[in-house]
């Protein structure tokens, strides 16, 4: 079990490397949607959609991995 696991984290990683040149150029923080709040002394950032859209990748990422271990 421990070894599969370390199989896909491996590929994972790998994967994220390849594309990593592709995820940079992504806007994420800075979609419609992340509320920032900019007032003299406060700056308060809630990043709404970037998250929804981080955490539907990584069920689907972890979604996968089960099917295929």
């Amino acid at each position: 079990m421990m070894g599969k696991i370390l199989i896909a984290a491996g590929i994972i990683i790998l994967i994220v490397g390849i594309f990593w040149p592709f995820f940079s150029k992504i806007p994420l923080f800075k979609l419609p949607g992340d509320i920032i709040i900019d007032k003299p002394g406060v700056k308060i950032f809630i990043p709404i959609t970037s998250m929804i859209i981080i955490s539907v990748v990584l069920s689907l990422i972890i979604w996968l991995v089960k099917k295929i271990f």
